[in-house]
């Protein structure tokens, strides 16, 4: 990404600096051609990559209306930059000015058909609008384009828990898992260019369905959080995993099997006893 690239080259442009204090004295008598020693220079930044580094950290930090102003001045000598007008729209969906994100995320689609993240974002804001049909459309021709981040997948799936087609949200996330296994461990919101959702209106179905994907991957650490937080939020069937297949390879592990004897309070039952 262009971002850790300019990081990049401050990290070099700074141990360049140590490096010059550490460099002995020439002794007397020498020139400084005859101590030179051979290796790669490195340029300073120009102007334009300062800028940009400055605007991604003010978004990095949060900075939101800083670095909208930040970028817009930066697009105002290169206004076909995608990347950048993807950051802009990132910066304005924080904000909550929602049509201005749309509008710079459409912009960036101008400038590049493919990206999977302009797509994405699209999805994001269709998402927030609680209309799923149009989210999932977006979310599809992002998968579609190539080069989707498992977060797309995560958003796919959460849309599709939100209009409870829970075994096309299961495939979501389990393409999602295979793409990054701690996808589902990071919080959600903004990564550079591309957005993460992590609520849906029905949330212990969610997890339910999380917890499911887990156990699938033979993963029982998760399934079992995930399992749990299916319970308490009040997910009445969550008993149905000890005879659901894709539970099969986890269904024993005591960490499991701790979630499915401890019935909550709304269930009306005293909890059961743990067994070891």
């Amino acid at each position: 990404m262009r971002h850790s690239a300019l990081f990049a080259v401050a990290f070099v442009l700074l141990a360049g600096t140590v490096r010059a204090q550490q460099i002995p004295q020439a002794p007397l008598g020498t020139t400084p051609a005859d101590t030179a020693t051979e290796g790669p220079k490195v340029a300073a930044m120009t102007p334009r990559q300062a800028a940009e580094m400055r605007a991604d950290l003010l978004l990095a930090r949060r900075e939101y209306e800083a670095a909208a102003k930040a970028y817009q001045t930066i697009l105002i000598d290169d206004p076909h930059d995608a990347l950048l007008l993807i950051h802009l729209g990132v910066a304005y969906e924080a904000l909550k000015q929602l049509d201005l994100a749309e509008r710079y995320y459409k912009l960036a689609l101008r400038v590049d058909k493919k990206s999977s993240d302009a797509l994405n974002n699209l999805g994001t804001l269709e998402d927030s609008n609680e209309r799923y049909g149009k989210a999932i459309r977006y979310y599809r021709k992002a998968i579609a384009v190539g080069n989707a981040k498992a977060a797309v997948y995560t958003n796919l799936g959460y849309a599709y828990c939100a209009i409870r087609e829970f075994p096309k949200a299961m495939d979501a996330f389990n393409q999602a898992l295979k793409l990054d296994p701690n996808v589902f461990d990071t919080r959600g919101g903004s990564f550079g260019t591309i957005q993460q959702l992590r609520s849906s209106p029905d949330q212990a179905s969610l997890d339910f369905t999380l917890a499911k994907s887990y156990a699938k991957l033979g993963d029982a650490e998760h399934a079992a959080r995930y399992l749990k937080r299916a319970r308490d939020e009040g997910y009445k069937d969550f008993l149905t995993a000890e005879k659901d297949p894709d539970f099969a390879l986890v269904i024993k592990d005591p960490r499991l099997q701790e979630v499915l004897q401890r019935q909550p309070a709304y269930a009306g039952a005293p909890p059961k006893p743990v067994t070891n």
